[in-house]
């Protein structure tokens, strides 16, 4: 792991660099799901970048947390909308920062309500470790350790460029 680097890497760059990871991938034909919020920025992105024609599956995993029952419902609760079928398809979940790969998981369960696919990828632009589960990416372009209190958020900005932010607790 890598400390913060100051400034922030460029996640427009980040996008660059995971999508030529997931080139070489292309000929399995997969579909991508983002997970709300920036995962699904992230795999819009990839969408272009990668020149898929195919819709992107977008995943909202509140109710699939396991700590919903103590965080209750997010205020933003979006639907998923998985506009391909899943049954025996070759799956690249797209989320901007794995941490304790409990979104992940939840992500999982939520993509099997749909069908059983024929392998499921995982594509961060972060990982920042902290594992509480056995929880790995397959293509990522930055490993970073945070202090404790601090978060990394991914935003999309007015002209639509991906940004990094840190925030502090």
């Amino acid at each position: 792991m890598s400390s913060l680097p100051n400034p922030l890497p460029d996640a427009e760059a980040q996008c660059r660099q995971l999508a030529d990871l997931i080139r070489p991938q292309l000929s399995k034909n997969p579909a991508l799901v983002g997970i709300y919020s920036g995962g699904a920025w992230i795999a819009e992105r990839l969408k272009e970048l990668l020149g898929l024609t195919e819709e992107v599956g977008l995943i909202d995993v509140s109710f699939y947390r396991d700590d919903f029952s103590e965080k209750g419902l997010h205020p933003q609760c979006r639907p998923t909308v998985i506009p391909f079928d899943v049954e025996g398809r070759h799956i690249i979940l797209v989320d901007d920062v794995l941490y304790t790969g409990r979104t992940t998981r939840a992500a999982i369960n939520e993509l099997f309500d749909y069908g059983r696919p024929a392998a499921v990828e995982l594509a961060v632009l972060a990982d920042r470790g902290g594992r509480e589960l056995p929880v790995a990416a397959t293509y990522g372009t930055w490993d970073v350790a945070l202090d404790e209190g601090q978060s990394l958020v991914l935003e999309c900005k007015d002209d639509a460029q991906l940004a990094w932010r840190l925030e502090h607790a």
